[in-house]
């Protein structure tokens, strides 16, 4: 394989907003963006569903999703890891 061959896959990193589902988390995405008229930055924010094997994962935190096939109808990102525990578990 070359390696521009090799497709690389995108990784975002966002709050994680719930976590109530078996094995799935919504992570809440942010971005800073300039407005082409007015010139000032304004925040879109978008909610990625995203798998999660063990479910220990609390809200709040802020975790790294990747981008894989579709699991679900809703689902095709993949957590990688765990960036910021805002909980400790006791």
């Amino acid at each position: 394989m070359k390696s521009e061959d090799i497709k690389r896959s995108r990784s975002l990193n966002g709050k994680v907003v719930s976590n109530k589902m078996a094995k799935t988390v919504t992570v809440l995405v942010e971005r800073r963006l300039k407005h082409p008229l007015y010139e000032k930055y304004i925040t879109r924010s978008k909610k990625y569903q995203a798998h999660v094997e063990n479910n220990n994962i609390n809200i709040g935190d802020i975790v790294l999703i990747e981008e894989c096939r579709p699991i679900s109808k809703t689902k095709n990102w993949l957590v990688k890891e765990l960036l910021v525990c805002t909980k400790e578990d006791f």
